[in-house]
């Protein structure tokens, strides 16, 4: 099911309904959004749910484990096998395909060629989201970040809560079962925010998206070899607004469809494209995601805790299999080795401008960090680093969207030939690229600005307006309802 669909908004507004005249009845609350969630979900695929109830299940399980047992080496035993329970069925779902496809590949090189049996394996939506948040509870708990949760109801909820079900953000054990114990509250605020998150994100997916990909980086994309450098260049902008405008604009939806039901997210996106750095790009893009790397990747490889070159290979093996997570291709594998090798780049030169010299790494980054006046400066320096870690990220984007390698390299090939002219560069394609960029460099908190403002608006205003924007959005957007870029992950 589809957010900017008419059947979700008739979804929702029973659910919706239904869970406020639930809101003094707990467990029957929590059931509804279970039982909605579950229908949400299996509305693509019914056969699905069971996947997404297994999944749930054994975090559930092995949370009660862990908790119970006092040996570590009992404990880790049981985190060993339940996540890679789930990361086998991740991977099997994710990477089946691609594993023949190469052994094929690799037995016809050896003169062995012979055929290998193929079954059609359909990638569930949203199972790297759900799994992850699976992973996340049962890591916790090991921890003890975090209580074992002992009601299946609460955790079944947890894992699958439909507004961040299939493209995330995702979100942490910790920061939402506490709030399935609290009596839900819709305040003006929570009201009027969502409404505003939920216009935004539809404005960027129906709208900047949706024209974007019809109209510009689909047919580009698809045949680079027919187009002329500006044309190319011009797509290659398009995309990264694109992406970030259709995956943001899911956030964006989802954490307003929370609040409308009483439930705080943390925010997925923070301008990301007015990044300085890289590393300020990832605190800013799929927050959720990054911090997840962060917390279970990158720091059980080791962190920045044994030396210089432990942190680079740590940084460069967080981003490969990060991209190797968004799909098992050989442009996926570029592009997160792209971005990890440029991370321990730019950490080594963050390091060499330490005013301090002779201090610890860490020491020196966290000076850094603290700093009012960050190692990339401010004015022309800042501009220039933005620019610079804009055109790293559209670059390596290239890789990202590709159908695959070869297309990738004929799309570099055609930016480096200087062919054409800026035919292409027409004022709608200009104001659907630039238009979005620009405001990344407005006020970060401009929706939280917008909702303090609606909430003083009658209820009957605030509904007209929302009605008025839903219409106006639909009006405005290409035909047709095109699926969110990240289902496919």
């Amino acid at each position: 099911m589809l957010f900017p669909t008419l059947d979700f908004a008739v979804f929702f507004l029973v659910v919706f309904a239904l869970a406020w005249a639930m809101r003094t009845m707990a467990s029957a609350r929590k059931s509804l959004l279970l039982a909605a969630s579950y229908v949400f979900y299996g509305y693509w695929d019914w056969r699905f749910c069971f996947l997404l109830l297994a999944a749930s299940l054994i975090a559930w399980v092995a949370g009660l484990a862990i908790d119970r047992t006092d040996g570590e080496r009992q404990r880790r035993a049981v985190v060993g096998a339940s996540v890679g329970l789930l990361l086998v069925i991740l991977g099997f779902f994710k990477y089946y395909g691609f594993f023949l496809e190469s052994l094929g590949d690799v037995l016809r090189q050896l003169g062995v060629a012979r055929d290998l049996p193929l079954m059609a394996v359909i990638l569930p939506v949203g199972i790297s989201f759900f799994t992850f948040q699976a992973i996340s509870y049962i890591v916790d708990v090991y921890r003890r970040e975090i209580p074992a949760q002992r009601s299946p109801l609460d955790l079944l909820l947890y894992v699958s809560f439909f507004p961040q079900l299939v493209a995330g953000p995702i979100v942490r054990a910790r920061d939402f079962l506490p709030q399935l114990d609290e009596r839900p509250r819709l305040t003006r605020f929570m009201l009027s925010y969502g409404l505003v998150l939920i216009v935004v994100g539809l404005l960027k997916k129906m709208v900047v998206a949706n024209w974007l990909a019809t109209h510009l980086v689909d047919d580009v994309f698809l045949v680079p070899d027919a187009h002329d450098t500006p044309t190319l260049l011009l797509a290659a902008y398009g995309y990264a607004v694109q992406i970030y405008c259709d995956f943001s604009g899911y956030s964006d939806m989802a954490i307003g469809t929370a609040a409308l039901l009483g439930y705080h997210f943390r925010e997925n996106f923070r301008q990301p494209y007015r990044a300085a750095s890289l590393q300020e790009f990832w605190r800013r893009w799929h927050i959720s995601l990054s911090e997840w790397l962060r917390d279970y990747l990158y720091k059980p490889l080791g962190g920045s805790r044994n030396g210089k070159l432990a942190t680079y290979r740590n940084l460069f093996l967080t981003m490969f299999l990060g991209g190797l997570w968004h799909g098992a291709a050989y442009n996926f594998a570029i592009w997160g080795a792209m971005h990890g090798a440029a991370l321990g780049l730019e950490r080594a030169v963050r390091e060499r401008l330490s005013p301090r010299h002779g201090s610890s790494p860490d020491a020196a980054f966290r000076r850094i960090a603290r700093s009012p006046r960050p190692w990339h400066g401010h004015g022309i320096v800042r501009v220039l680093a933005v620019l610079a870690t804009f055109h790293f990220v559209t670059l390596a984007w290239i890789f990202f969207r590709s159908a695959d390698l070869q297309t990738a390299l004929a799309y570099l090939s055609g930016l480096m030939a200087a062919s054409g002219g800026f035919a292409a560069w027409t004022p709608f394609h200009l104001l659907l690229v630039f238009l979005p960029l620009a405001f990344h460099f407005t006020p970060h908190d401009l929706d939280l600005r917008c909702g303090r403002a609606i909430r003083r608006w009658p209820t009957a205003l605030t509904a007209l307006a929302f009605a008025f924007a839903l219409v106006v959005i639909q009006w405005i957007s290409p035909a047709g309802t095109a699926p969110f870029i990240y289902f496919q992950f």
